[in-house]
């Protein structure tokens, strides 16, 4: 809704608010079909938010949606820690860290599926202890991406593989603002939602371990057997020191920015020290209106990124106002009957709402009541459906070109890897977390498995048999 209260109204009455979306489809298709980076999708978001000005009834109330879609925090989070993520991993590679890392990796034979699987679990580790998908992408892409293509991994299977596990802790971690979001909107206590998802979490990262396993070394290539230099340089491990002051200041729940910011810090302090890298190796003033170096190519490298987050969230304002997030609560409430079609409503409705927002958490907030409502009426219970949200959430919002768990994947693994192409097409068809996840959830629908799940139950009947 915009702010005095109106939503924001569209020429060709109630198909007229689809009308950005389906542009921005249409070019997604373009751009996948294509295979293009991620410039073919700036195109589509663009394209999208300039070709549907026509349709709106009132302009000005459309660029107030645009821009209340980019004063969004998550997007000036994203978008700064894109860009200091990228001078991070730059600084790394340039100092030759990559390629000794692939080296010992590929002396050890560690190399293809077992890598890969190996990087998923170390990913889940990660995001279990920071709670953060966006955050793991950031500190893993660099590093083990690259390493892992160079070790005989598939690309979009080792982009999936990092994503999945970056996905797996945000959907489990007690400390994940899914979990929060989830269990706070459904009045369930944390420890019974972690223990209930549990059942549905765990399993299908047994199932995603052993995919990455059988099948993330089919069509990759080690790059020592391509003719790669590969020679390694036991000097540039020090500059580990990057990635592992990101990851102990966000174990300890510092600002993803100033993480980051440390990170990038050290590894010019380091890489200055060793004598890896010469001040004019980052930072180059050459005359004639130029710059260069590490840092400024780092940045401009990054940009193509920022600006498709400029129009995923510029069209994500317009979608909002629009009243589609209202139209979604409506149509859950009237299409929910049953308790199978009650929990198909409400997988549906946060994975919409996901797609819509851009962010899994805000949807199970701005639904929460409208799920306690029609979850009740049917008997499901608190837990059952703060897991239906989660896991829908988890599932649904990654498997769309558009949402930060496929584009920001997208843009560090082409900014990782010189050469390789993967666009955010590529990262969704390889998530295979969010894959088998929907593959769980018609099978927790259809047949019901961990519907009675109630810690509550089970908690009173031991209290009662110890009475006795």
């Amino acid at each position: 809704m915009s702010e005095n209260g109106k939503k924001l109204d569209f020429r060709l009455g109630e198909f007229g608010r689809f009308i950005p979306v389906i542009i921005a489809i249409i070019f997604i298709v373009i751009a996948g079909i294509n295979q293009s980076n991620v410039n073919g999708y700036v195109i589509a978001f663009f394209v999208a938010v300039i070709a549907s000005v026509p349709f709106a009834k009132k302009q000005q109330e459309y660029g107030e949606a645009v821009v209340t879609g980019l004063t969004r925090p998550i997007f000036c989070i994203i978008s700064v820690a894109v860009i200091l993520a990228s001078i991070a991993g730059k600084l790394v590679s340039s100092a030759g860290l990559i390629h000794t890392l692939a080296a010992f990796v590929i002396k050890a034979k560690f190399t293809g599926g077992l890598f890969a699987a190996t990087s998923f679990v170390i990913c889940c580790i990660l995001s279990m202890s920071t709670g953060t998908s966006v955050g793991t992408n950031i500190i893993s892409f660099p590093i083990l991406f690259p390493v892992g293509v160079m070790a005989g991994v598939h690309p979009g299977f080792m982009a999936g593989a990092l994503v999945s596990g970056a996905l797996f802790g945000d959907n489990l971690a007690p400390i994940s603002d899914t979990t929060i979001a989830s269990a706070g909107s459904q009045h369930a206590d944390m420890g019974g939602v972690v223990r209930t998802r549990v059942w549905y979490s765990v399993p299908v990262a047994i199932a995603v371990f052993f995919v990455e396993l059988l099948f993330a070394g089919r069509g990759g290539q080690i790059a020592g057997e391509a003719g790669a230099d590969l020679t390694p340089n036991p000097l540039s491990l020090v500059m580990l020191i990057a990635p592992i002051v990101i990851m102990i200041l966000c174990f300890m729940r510092k600002h993803l920015i100033v993480a980051l910011s440390y990170g990038v810090l050290s590894g010019i302090i380091v890489g200055l020290a060793s004598g890896l890298f010469k001040f004019s190796d980052i930072f180059s003033y050459p005359g004639g209106f130029k710059v260069g170096g590490i840092f400024i190519d780092a940045i401009t490298g990054s940009a193509g990124t920022v600006m498709m987050l400029y129009g995923v969230f510029a069209l994500l304002g317009i979608m909002e106002k629009s009243g589609l997030v209202d139209l979604v609560g409506e149509k859950l409430a009237k299409v929910a009957r049953g308790v199978r079609g009650t929990e198909v409503s409400i997988v549906l409705s946060v994975g919409i709402m996901a797609w819509i927002t851009g962010v899994i958490a805000v949807g199970m907030v701005a639904l929460g009541d409208t799920i306690i409502k029609i979850g009740e009426r049917v008997g499901i219970n608190k837990y059952r459906r703060a897991n239906l949200m989660d896991c829908g959430g988890i599932a649904l919002a990654a498997l769309v070109p558009w949402t930060v768990h496929t584009v920001l994947p997208a843009q560090l693994a082409a900014s990782s890897v010189e050469g390789v192409s993967i666009s955010p097409t590529n990262v969704l068809t390889h998530n295979f977390y969010s894959i088998i996840m929907l593959i769980m959830l018609i099978i927790m629908i259809v047949t019901g498995y961990g519907r009675n799940n109630n810690p509550e139950l089970s908690s009173n009947a031991e209290k009662a048999a110890s009475e006795e």
